[in-house]
C-alpha cells in the first residue's frame, strides 16, 4: 500500500507543483514559486520511492512524511493568526490561520493547513497498513 500511496501523491504534487505556477489561488490554496517548488521535489522524492524505492523505505518514508504535514498542518492550526495574504497572484484576502513562513513568499492559510492534515491521514495509514514484514513482497 506504501508504494501505490507514494507513487499516486508524488503524482499529485508535481501536478499541483504545475498548476501553482499557473493559478496559483486556485482552490483557495496558497500557491508561491516557493511552494511549488516543494511540492514538485516532494512530488519527484514521493515518486521515487512509489516506483523505485524498496517497500520498507516506501513505508518509512510515508510514516516520516505523514509526521512532517501532521507537524505542518498543527503548527499552521495552532500558530497562524488573522492576517492578510501578500503574495503576488492571490486574492488578498483575510484568512483566520494565516502562517507566514516567509512573508509574501510562503504564506499557508487555513485550506493549506486542513489539507496537509489529509495528507497525514492518508501517508500515515498506507504507512502503518504496511505490513512490518518486508520479507515479503506484499503492497
Amino acid at each position: 500500500m506504501a508504494k501505490t500511496v507514494a507513487t499516486l501523491i508524488g503524482v499529485l504534487f508535481i501536478l499541483v507543483g504545475i498548476v501553482g505556477f499557473l493559478a496559483p489561488g486556485v482552490a483557495g490554496f496558497h500557491l508561491s514559486m516557493a511552494h511549488n517548488l516543494i511540492h514538485i521535489v516532494s512530488g519527484a522524492v514521493s515518486l521515487y520511492f512509489g516506483l523505485k524505492g524498496t517497500l520498507a523505505g516506501a513505508r518509512l518514508f510515508c510514516i516520516v512524511f505523514g509526521a512532517v504535514y501532521g507537524l505542518l498542518g498543527v503548527a499552521g492550526f495552532l500558530f497562524g493568526g488573522a492576517g492578510n495574504h501578500t503574495m503576488s497572484g492571490i486574492a488578498h484576502g483575510a484568512d483566520s490561520r494565516l502562517l507566514s513562513v516567509i512573508p509574501g513568499a510562503l504564506e499557508l492559510g487555513t485550506v493549506d493547513h486542513t489539507f496537509h492534515i489529509f495528507l497525514t491521514i492518508v501517508f500515515l495509514a498506507a504507512g502503518f497498513m504496511t505490513r512490518a514484514d518486508l520479507g515479503r513482497a506484499v503492497d
